[in-house]
């Protein structure tokens, strides 16, 4: 037994766990567990807990369904909201088939893949995401209802803003993770809120985001509210995003510092191969059929463009100064596999790098008040779910990056739940019923 292992084991023992939820996600982002007792965690440690993947959506059929999940010794965190005796702790885990080859759809795994090979030319990233998500009302049965939590608009206060107390009790629960929040503030819509947190490795604040969504949610229902990362739950209201920034260093410089005077040409060409193939990645950045009616209102990008500061574009490089130098992309939302979506964005820009690209001009206007002319110059971002499975069928990108059974098996539960989506009477309605308290 390793000396991390005997430390894990004796805080599990002097903080009273007694129970261990092993968590990942499958490739559409949706967050999995399974609880063990503490007893059992050496044990799983050495040689992993199986589970059936036939039941995890994309993951594997039944003749060939056991996958293992072993506990990454970094990520134990106590569940603040559980009883503080016979605790409950998590860890995420790496997922592999029984002879202990890693499994191909472990989106961890992939990101540490590109992580560690960036490294080897020098390069490393620093990944903040700035994710936005709905409070509803809960009925008597305390079922969640589409009536959102409040009627206040953008960093409105109490008595208007009713999620003030909420952000702040998740805030704490997060701190109490050894997650570091920076902002919380009311977003546009009825009910809609979001939280920051301060940069990490991409592969700790991707494990921090999904930290956040079960966190949020726990917290949520603790106050008898709903919270849903759906990407348009209201029709008529801002649809909530995930923007995902991003830092690019060589050794300890930042390349995005002093961007929009003086543009690094490595960061120019990595904000390039982004934007080359962000058409190929929507469909794992925006996953659900929901996710193509955000764009292009409430300040959701529609076209494949770039500005610094301009929040109206896909890409934006903020006003920013030291370590906080950075590209913002504004497409994503909260609802997709964070781990698979930042290893391709990471990806793309790298390959950008290597190929030299050039950056395209910036789309320094308005897009949303642009004439039709200036719309017409930029090409577009995928406008439908079924638009977005086409164009990665044909990305020769996405089959060179990613493992091709992951990815036939992504695009096959993709194309499905399109079909279903426009097989039903109402696709607003359907994806209400089938996605709504699942995401």
């Amino acid at each position: 037994m390793s000396h991390a292992i005997s430390e894990i084991l004796q805080f599990v023992e002097e903080n009273d766990v007694k129970f261990i939820r092993l968590a990942f996600c499958d490739g559409s982002g949706v967050p999995k567990n399974i609880a063990i007792m503490a007893s059992e965690l050496p044990d799983a440690m050495e040689r992993g807990v199986s589970f059936d993947a036939s039941a995890i959506a994309g993951f594997a059929g039944a003749e060939k369904s056991d996958l293992f999940l072993f506990p990454d010794p970094d990520t134990l965190a106590i569940f603040p909201w559980r009883p503080s005796q016979g605790c409950v702790a998590r860890f995420y885990c790496s997922i592999r088939y029984p002879d202990g080859t890693p499994f191909e759809g472990d989106g961890r795994r992939i990101l540490q893949q590109t992580v560690e090979k960036a490294a080897q030319d020098g390069y490393r990233f620093l990944f903040g995401p700035e994710c936005e998500f709905y409070l509803f009302r809960t009925n008597e049965e305390g079922d969640p209802t589409l009536l959102p939590h409040d009627k206040a608009g953008y960093f409105d206060i109490a008595p208007l803003d009713h999620g003030e107390n909420v952000r702040r009790e998740i805030c704490l629960t997060l701190e109490e993770m050894g997650i570091r929040p920076e902002r919380s503030h009311h977003e546009q819509g009825p009910g809609q809120n979001e939280i920051d947190f301060r940069c990490a490795s991409p592969l700790q604040a991707a494990d921090n985001l999904m930290t956040l969504r079960t966190t949020v949610k726990a917290v949520a229902a603790q106050n008898g509210l709903f919270a849903s990362f759906l990407p348009k739950p209201l029709a008529d209201k801002s649809g909530s995003g995930l923007h995902i920034n991003l830092s690019l260093f060589r050794g300890e410089e930042n390349l995005f510092r002093d961007f929009a005077r003086n543009p690094h040409p490595t960061a120019a060409s990595f904000l390039a191969g982004i934007l080359s193939h962000i058409r190929e990645i929507s469909v794992f950045a925006n996953p659900l059929p929901g996710s193509y009616r955000r764009f292009g209102s409430y300040e959701a990008p529609l076209a494949v463009s770039w500005s610094c500061e301009n929040r109206s574009q896909l890409i934006r490089v903020p006003a920013a100064h030291g370590s906080d130098c950075r590209m913002e992309v504004r497409s994503p939302d909260p609802a997709c596999n964070p781990y698979l979506t930042v290893a391709l964005l990471l990806e793309a820009g790298m390959e950008g790098v290597c190929q030299g690209l050039l950056l395209p001009a910036p789309a320094d206007f308005d897009f949303y008040n642009a004439d039709d002319c200036r719309k017409a110059s930029l090409p577009l971002l995928p406008q439908s779910l079924g638009e977005a499975v086409d164009a990665a069928r044909k990305s020769e990108f996405l089959h060179r990056i990613l493992p091709e059974k992951l990815l036939e098996s992504y695009l096959g539960l993709k194309e499905k739940e399109w079909e279903a989506v426009q097989n039903s009477d109402d696709p607003v309605q359907y994806e209400s019923q089938h996605y709504f308290e699942m995401i």
